[in-house]
């Protein structure tokens, strides 16, 4: 595991295993903005996007043939001289009338996925789809203009009209541009480019550790809990109104029912924004606050097949939580422990380390019968969450600390209800 580390002369480090492997002068930052296109502006994207699924999908599908006929890995050089091939040809002359640099950009991220692919990190990559595949298109320095703070894209004439809410680091010109539109029509525009303004916090002592639940979000070893704000609750009643509204429609496509998913897209759009605010400002004072962070390896995966939490799982978003702490710890200088997901944190008695052999998830507060200590469920976890963190930190990477009940069964986490078989 490679870990992100600052010294003094505020420059980043990467170090694995204590040995210092590379020097990062500034964190590449993505600065994303809401922009309204023109009509022209909006086809000629929308063109894009199309050729750009276009190509990624050719491609792999040439490089599946490849291995399934001849035994032969094709790589991005031999799709890039593919691609020069299609654009020869009657049927895919159309090609050329979009810029070439987002298509050769598709080619170089299916080589990042089969890459991805071999090194057993990700699934064999998938066809894009026209209606499910996010529309994108990312274009590199030779195929955009950025002058004055006014963006130009190949292909065309004027500006994009952005909404810059926040501004760029001053004197850093962007790298890459990446232009997308969501399911609710909206169109972003996201610039990459160094940001000198991520510097290390000041060292300090504090840790915590953070049991994540549903009925607060987050339960800190500090006894403080935050709350679960439920943002897919709140909006389910507009949400159904909305499905409702798109089930009626006949299939097809039909301009109606064109309207009617992207008003449940724009439900799901709001949902989705409001709990990533939520969660960018949870993490960033969770940063801010402590030098250690400790945290469960949950199974989100696992806890989805409970069709009882089906909703509220997905709504707290504890894999995006986890995400965000970890890259925001790398960008300041902090340190983000993972506890193994067996470590029996809710039955564990953080005051003397006695074991209990059952603790239903309706047990909120129980008392130890050893030392007599009533402890919070969540907050005792917690404890018990930082303790093990901290235990891992000493011995050092790879130790899962690991605990047996006296029936010799695992001691695992019950968090949430088993159903009834």
């Amino acid at each position: 595991m490679v870990d992100a580390h600052f010294d003094q002369t505020a420059d980043l480090w990467l170090i694995e295993n204590g040995r210092r492997i590379g020097l990062v002068d500034h964190v590449k930052r993505a600065f994303k903005y809401r922009f309204y296109p023109t009509d022209a502006q909006a086809a000629e994207l929308s063109r894009t996007f199309g050729c750009v699924r276009k190509v990624y999908n050719l491609a792999l599908a040439a490089r599946a043939q490849a291995w399934v006929l001849r035994q032969e890995r094709v790589n991005y050089n031999a799709t890039s001289a593919m691609l020069t091939e299609w654009k020869k040809t009657e049927e895919l002359a159309y090609l050329n009338e979009v810029s070439s640099v987002p298509l050769q950009q598709a080619l170089r991220h299916l080589q990042t996925a089969f890459t991805h692919f071999f090194a057993q990190r990700a699934r064999y990559p998938r066809l894009k789809s026209r209606k499910k595949s996010r529309k994108s298109a990312e274009y590199t320095t030779s195929a955009f203009r950025f002058q004055g703070g006014k963006l130009t894209l190949a292909k065309m004439t004027e500006p994009l009209a952005i909404v810059w809410s926040r501004p760029l680091p001053e004197g850093v010109a962007p790298s890459t541009v990446t232009v997308s539109q969501d399911a609710a029509g909206r169109w972003f525009v996201s610039v990459l480019c160094e940001d000198p303004g991520v510097k290390p916090l000041p060292a300090t002592d504090a840790a915590v550790g953070v049991d994540a639940g549903l009925d607060h979000l987050l339960t800190l070893s500090t006894g403080e809990k935050i709350t679960n704000p439920r943002h897919e609750r709140g909006d389910r009643g507009r949400l159904a109104r909305a499905q409702r509204e798109l089930a009626r429609k006949a299939k097809g496509e039909g301009v109606n029912r064109a309207k009617a998913r992207r008003r449940v897209a724009r439900v799901h759009a709001r949902i989705a924004d409001r709990r990533r605010d939520a969660l960018h400002k949870i993490t960033t004072r969770l940063v801010r606050d402590n030098q250690t962070i400790v945290i469960e390896d949950l199974s989100v995966r696992n806890l989805l097949k409970n069709g009882r939490l089906a909703r509220a799982i997905p709504d707290a978003a504890w894999s995006e939580f986890r995400s965000m702490l970890e890259y925001k710890a790398r960008w300041y200088g902090r340190e983000v422990i993972v506890v193994d997901r067996w470590f029996p944190s809710s039955k564990l008695c953080s005051n003397c380390g006695t074991l209990q052999n059952t603790m239903p998830l309706s047990v909120r507060t129980w008392t130890c019968g050893s030392c007599g200590v009533t402890h919070d469920r969540d907050v005792n976890a917690a404890r018990n969450i930082l303790a093990a963190g901290l235990a891992v930190s000493a011995c050092g990477a790879g130790v899962r600390p690991q605990r047996s009940t006296p029936g010799g069964q695992s001691a695992t986490k019950q968090e949430t209800p088993r159903r009834k078989p």
